[in-house]
């Protein structure tokens, strides 16, 4: 009996991952570049262009993920 091959997915392989934890007044983001070992981490003003030029600035590819909840006023 014949077994049918099973094809595996590709893998992605970013050079650096980077979380952003994402709140009403700042960003704090963590890069780890797979290849240096390194971790950087920073905070960042929430201004979509601050946290774009930063991630550009990282050895690529880079992967991104986000987690923001709820930004209204604090109580």
């Amino acid at each position: 009996m014949a077994v049918p091959h099973l094809r595996e997915a590709p893998v992605l392989s970013e050079r650096t991952c980077v979380g952003l934890d994402v709140h009403a007044r700042s960003v704090v983001a963590c890069a780890i570049d797979d290849q240096a070992g390194e971790i950087r981490t920073l905070r960042l003003s929430p201004k979509t262009l601050q946290i774009v030029d930063w991630i550009r600035g990282l050895p690529g590819p880079v992967a991104v993920s986000y987690e923001a909840g709820p930004t209204g006023p604090e109580r």
